[in-house]
């Protein structure tokens, strides 16, 4: 009973204070100074200053601010317009056609950003446009697009699984790997389900593509070069143990500024630009981790994470049992949250729980992720809802319904996880080993 008036308080505090418009790092903060102020005897400003920096001051956090700056670069070139040249020939003779250029052009650019929103705005204000001149229908459109965009969150660089990694100390470099196959066959499961709905579909009626040759393709595929080159210099360095994580990032910001030159859209307002809108997004993410870890060491001195363990462990559930209740928590928590938030404000509770239950924590760190990316498209707080929202002007509830199919198809993911584990555990535990 004392755990669960704990929880009932700290609940209170969290939600008071996010409800009246407190940021969440600052709200994180709040729980834990409560928390601390009544069920501990220790100096809580001395234990705040010494947890914040501590937190701030990770090497491995460094990570975050380059691969957030190499995204926002990326975002200011013309990467999208010659993404869609480059894929448009060879998706369009697929069942689904080029629908296909979404969920492709998703996957290439989560490869090089690390976000969901970044994703979404960079492929969406190139593919929209295109798609609605070509007839396709509007609910596919809006619905794939925003279920592709989360692919952001998994495929490395992902600053989920940073984030992930940070807080429960575990490898970024194999995290990152570890989130490669997965992501490659949930894009796939969106192609599938394109495809499927293309050949059953009524309003399915889009104009036609003219033919091109093998050649003609080719040669249109040389605007794909540059991104394509991007990625295997950033993956590359960390795979073959060249490079740490932080520094394939910085790699990755030297080259986004290359290709941002070479278009000619590199000039002092985009870089500026670019600059301020990565300092203001690692800030905001530097604010929460620095919250939640306060808030960690809060919930420690209370006692509440063995608490909570023990509590589930009396359960006697199995491992399938806890990972279905830690489903139905976190796509529920992910209607108020955002992922990283869900992330940092539980791992303090959860990971005794999986340690105990032996859950591989890489694998863990995936499983989250697939998770976490529903949170993206589920009301009322999915972020990737109020970007398409903004890019298109529907209504959030069209928005929403659009993208169900794609939140299914994300939980029957979750299933084949579950079922073929290998998918995260086999190329991390294959990985060359180099820097973490």
């Amino acid at each position: 009973m004392e755990n669960l008036s704990i929880v009932i308080l700290f609940l209170f505090v969290l939600f008071t204070l996010l409800g009246t418009g407190v940021w969440v790092g600052l709200a994180l903060m709040g729980v834990a100074w409560v928390g601390m102020e009544l069920f501990t005897t220790r100096p809580v400003g001395d234990v705040m200053l010494t947890t914040v920096w501590s937190a701030s001051s990770s090497w491995t956090l460094t990570a975050l601010p380059l691969f957030i700056w190499m995204g926002e670069i990326l975002y200011r070139t013309r990467l999208s317009e010659d993404m869609f040249k480059g894929l448009s020939p060879w998706m369009a003779r697929l069942p689904g056609g080029l629908v296909h250029t979404n969920i492709v052009g998703c996957t290439v650019f989560a490869a090089v950003s690390g976000s969901s929103a970044a994703t979404l705005t960079t492929v969406g204000k190139m593919s929209i446009p295109e798609l609605r001149k070509r007839k396709y229908p509007e609910n596919m459109i809006i619905g794939t697009l925003s279920g592709a965009a989360t692919l952001g969150l998994m495929i490395p660089p992902s600053l989920t699984l940073i984030v992930y990694g940070v807080t429960i100390n575990e490898s970024i470099t194999k995290l990152f790997f570890a989130g490669i196959v997965p992501g490659l066959v949930l894009a796939m499961m969106f192609m599938t389900y394109v495809a499927i709905y293309s050949k059953v579909s009524s309003k399915w009626r889009p104009d036609v593509e003219d033919p091109m040759t093998f050649a003609e393709k080719l040669q249109n595929s040389r605007f794909l070069l540059p991104v394509l080159a991007l990625i295997v210099v950033v993956i590359g360095s960390m795979y073959l143990g060249y490079a740490t994580p932080t520094e394939a990032a910085a790699f990755g910001v030297i080259g986004g500024l290359i290709l941002a030159a070479s278009q000619g859209s590199l000039t002092w307002k985009t870089f500026t630009e670019s600059l301020m809108g990565a300092t203001r997004t690692s800030a905001m993410i530097a604010l929460i981790l620095a919250g939640a870890a306060f808030l960690s060491l809060a919930m420690g001195f209370t006692g509440l994470p063995r608490g909570l363990a023990n509590l589930i462990a009396a359960w006697d559930l199995s491992r399938f049992e806890l990972l279905m209740v830690l489903l139905v928590f976190y796509i529920i928590l992910g209607c108020f949250l955002d992922g990283i938030s869900s992330v940092v404000l539980t791992m303090a509770v959860v990971e005794p729980m999986i340690r105990a239950a032996g859950i591989d924590l890489i694998w863990f760190g995936i499983f989250i992720v697939v998770v976490v990316e529903m949170a993206q498209i589920t009301p009322p707080i999915g972020f990737n809802l109020f970007v398409m929202q903004g890019m298109t002007h529907h209504e959030m509830g069209y928005i929403a319904r659009t993208a169900v199919p794609m939140f299914l198809i994300m939980v029957l993911m979750v299933f084949v996880l579950i079922l073929f584990p290998d998918l995260a555990t086999w190329l991390p535990d294959n990985l060359r080993q180099g820097p973490n």
